[in-house]
């Protein structure tokens, strides 16, 4: 398990170094500067060429790169080019903000999607499980915007049950807030049902056809029976994978939505860079992505394993 878990996170720091280099790549090829955004289009050619000299970006990229890097490993993202505020202070609490609407949007997910799926796998080719087949097919092939604006449109316009925008505070009470991110929290609860809704229940499905699943039917048991106790023990990897890739996805995935709502999470935070060509910014809520990505990813190996007895077993 230590060599597993070892290896692991040896290859998830290679991604993240991997991504680095593509997140640096790609913002350099954005056209236009920082500097050019800020002074406008009245600057002159001296004044954005000592604008750049201040900002630094008339280093070579491979020398803003490589200090881009080290202050990222030791802690430090950098200075904002556009308000001159560090970045981590910038990032905190907009992370801690996406962080609240992914764990609220995960709590109903993931129990909905799980408890869904063995539900469809139990009542195969019944009226439940073509029902369920439909709806999540229709999610999934959906975009995500147009299910927010559907969502605003009924529960915000017609009925007036709930706001379009969810603004929060830092010291917003939790009942308030939940309340004002209801509507994000359901659309992404949309989203990301669907998908782990066909996952478990295909990996459950899977497994039923295994010789100890019909050995267990020929022994009497109910296949309902069958599917908790036999089937779905075996059919957990499949499952936790796409559960975190999933999870990932509500930390990563909630740029649009976040713009949708005008949400004060990250996602925002890297529209607003982007739009500003606020390299570093960009570059570091890229990182905190990736980050996200290969954390979960390595989480759900290691569970994977712990949860199949047959994976601890060395061949």
């Amino acid at each position: 398990m230590l060599r597993i878990v070892f290896s692991r996170l040896l290859l998830g720091v290679l991604t993240l170094l991997a991504v680095s280099m593509l997140i640096f790549a790609a913002t350099e090829v954005l056209p236009g500067d920082v500097a050019s955004a800020v002074l406008g289009q009245g600057a002159t050619a001296e004044t954005l060429a000592v604008f750049r000299k201040e900002l630094g970006l008339d280093l070579p990229a491979t020398t803003r790169y490589m200090n881009w890097l080290t202050g990222a490993l030791s802690g430090d993202l950098g200075v904002s080019m556009t308000n001159q505020r560090p970045i981590l202070e910038e990032i905190a609490p907009r992370f801690l903000n996406t962080l609240f609407l992914a764990c609220f949007a995960a709590l109903i997910a993931i129990p909905l999607a799980v408890g869904l799926g063995i539900v469809s796998a139990i009542n195969e080719g019944k009226s439940v499980d073509r029902a369920s087949n439909v709806l999540s097919l229709m999610t999934i092939s959906v975009p995500e915007f147009f299910i927010a604006y559907l969502l605003i449109m009924v529960f915000s316009v017609q009925l007036d049950w709930l706001p379009s925008l969810a603004t929060v505070f830092p010291d917003m009470a939790l009942g308030e807030r939940l309340y004002v991110t209801a509507l994000p929290a359901i659309t992404l609860t949309l989203l990301v049902t669907a998908h782990m809704l066909r996952m478990t229940r295909a990996s459950v499905l899977s497994i039923m056809s295994q010789p100890y699943i019909e050995m267990a039917f020929l022994k009497g048991l109910t296949r309902s029976r069958i599917v908790i106790r036999h089937a779905l023990p075996n059919a957990a990897a499949p499952i936790i994978a796409v559960v975190a890739l999933n999870l990932a996805y509500l930390i990563v995935g909630v740029v649009v939505i976040e713009v949708v709502f005008v949400y004060p999470g990250i996602g925002q935070l890297m529209v607003d860079a982007v739009s500003k060509r606020d390299l570093p910014v960009v570059q570091a809520c890229g990182l905190i992505f990736a980050g996200a990505f290969v954390v979960l990813n390595t989480l759900a190996d290691v569970l994977a394993i712990l949860v199949n007895p047959r994976l601890r077993k060395p061949r």
